[in-house]
């Protein structure tokens, strides 16, 4: 009988425990220039891309999470929030259409994912822990202004991760009319750079992951994500009542020890 009241775990008494909760503010830029849409990653580099930002986002329901959309200029698809319905529905709708296609420029993403990241109240954001940028491109950087964007990053605090999505033999560009061609009337070849989001990552002390034919890095970026330390949002003292199964369970131990010393007596007929 004490065995199964311990079982059942009663709980009596109270006690006051700490409660904290953590997070993360996480931007995701997403590049949309036009070379997104190369097919060298099935069924083209932007809807694999979309398919893996909602493994992401589910993966850190917990946290805050951004939309930041790019090309030559940069724009906030979505302002960080806990609801992932929203996140989810800015996803879907994610496409090359959304922003001017005059070239790839990483600089405007992290400048304006530094300027999202200051808290609510100004403070820089080198006063403040867990902040991450996500930094998703087919890695063909035309801006000048990356190399001081990155040294910002460093020094504002931000960990950031770079995910490059393409392979290096490339493939042309899918248009409405055919194939996308240059001044000269060739078709298009858009290979993945690598070097370019491997050294930006390097610059800011992040990690360079890939999604190419045969590779899928995404488990291993929500992994180093969630090695993150999160930033201490609340925490509060909550009153509960302790377990006490433990009584019932030494008592019971004690009765089994005894019994097994107890000799009896045995009368047979």
């Amino acid at each position: 009988m004490l065995l199964i009241a311990a079982l059942l775990g009663p709980s009596f008494g109270e006690t006051t425990k700490e409660v904290k909760s953590e997070g993360k503010d996480i931007y995701i830029a997403v590049d949309l220039s036009q070379s997104m849409n190369a097919f060298d990653v099935q069924p083209t580099r932007l809807e694999k891309v979309k398919f893996e930002l909602k493994n992401i986002v589910e993966a850190f329901n917990s946290d805050r999470i951004g939309l930041i959309i790019f090309s030559s200029e940069a724009f906030v698809q979505c302002p960080l929030t806990y609801d992932q319905t929203a996140l989810s529905l800015f996803i879907n709708t994610l496409n090359t259409g959304l922003v001017p296609n005059a070239g790839t420029d990483f600089g405007s993403a992290l400048n304006i994912a530094l300027e999202k990241l200051e808290d609510e109240e100004g403070a820089p954001v080198s006063q403040q822990k867990s902040k991450v940028m996500i930094l998703i491109s087919d890695g063909e950087d035309f801006g000048d202004e990356t190399d001081e964007a990155a040294k910002k990053a460093v020094k504002g605090g931000i960990q950031l991760f770079t995910l490059g999505v393409g392979t290096e033999n490339g493939s042309k560009i899918r248009e409405r009319n055919g194939y996308k061609k240059d001044r000269q009337g060739q078709e298009v070849i858009t290979k993945l750079n690598s070097q370019s989001l491997r050294k930006l990552a390097a610059e800011t002390g992040g990690n360079y992951f890939e999604i190419n034919e045969s590779q899928n890095d995404v488990n291993r970026l929500i992994r180093a994500i969630n090695d993150v330390e999160g930033e201490v949002r609340d925490s509060r003292q909550i009153d509960a009542s302790a377990n006490k199964y433990y009584y019932f369970l030494a008592v019971a131990i004690l009765l089994l020890v005894l019994d097994s010393f107890i000799r009896r007596k045995t009368l047979r007929v």
